[in-house]
């Protein structure tokens, strides 16, 4: 049986794709001269943990049952919807698009699944670009919350280049479907009546006025 065909691009997308890569790796090369890579390489991995979709369904679901406040239960629930339909897009895209990740990246990412040996779109910046946006316009925290959550989106984006996982045409589509991905969450956005139904459905445990009872 003959191996699957390699799809060839159009010309001009693969014109797009190698000054894509060239801009790429003259930004990493610029940047290595004035920040060197492998000092801060540490706290690039830090920032890709901090950005993984496993850790944030994990820790979001688990904050749902330790809080266990049916008053934030309408944020958790949408919030949690945001991450499934961010995974979803992701995986989807880098399926159809297969894009490759730099040549020069190495092989030790955190926890990597499936789609996740493509590039494109990044799902990391559109994570923390979902998620920003999530907290400062579909379920807004404090303006103190604000300059964190902005330098902690920036900073995946950024390091998401740097630490070679990404070109920038990935970053920047990771950063779009991010926005796209809020504009959906805002139509589809289940009522607080309608999370705590879902929370007590799937917990088996029935929740009145605020209380909840086994």
């Amino acid at each position: 049986m003959m191996g699957e065909q390699k799809r060839v691009p159009p010309k001009s997308i693969q014109k797009l794709l190698k000054v894509d890569a060239y801009l790429t790796n003259l930004f990493c090369t610029l940047a290595d001269k004035f920040v060197p890579l492998r000092s801060l390489r540490t706290h690039y991995k830090v920032l890709e943990v901090s950005c993984h979709g496993l850790v944030w369904f994990g820790c979001w679901l688990a904050s749902i049952w330790i809080l266990w406040q049916p008053s934030l239960f309408e944020m958790q629930v949408n919030f949690y919807l945001g991450l499934i339909i961010d995974v979803v897009a992701v995986a989807v895209l880098k399926a159809t698009v297969r894009r490759a990740r730099p040549a020069v990246n190495k092989d030790d990412m955190f926890m990597t699944l499936g789609p996740d040996k493509y590039g494109f779109p990044s799902g990391h910046v559109s994570r923390a670009v979902f998620i920003t946006c999530f907290f400062t316009h579909l379920y807004p925290l404090s303006i103190i919350f604000y300059p964190p959550l902005l330098a902690w989106s920036v900073s995946v984006s950024v390091s998401r280049i740097l630490l070679r996982r990404h070109h920038i045409l990935d970053v920047l589509a990771g950063a779009l479907l991010g926005f796209l991905e809020i504009g959906l969450l805002s139509l589809l956005w289940l009522s607080k009546d309608s999370s705590i139904w879902l929370v007590s459905y799937i917990s088996d445990e029935k929740i009145e006025g605020g209380e909840y009872h086994v």
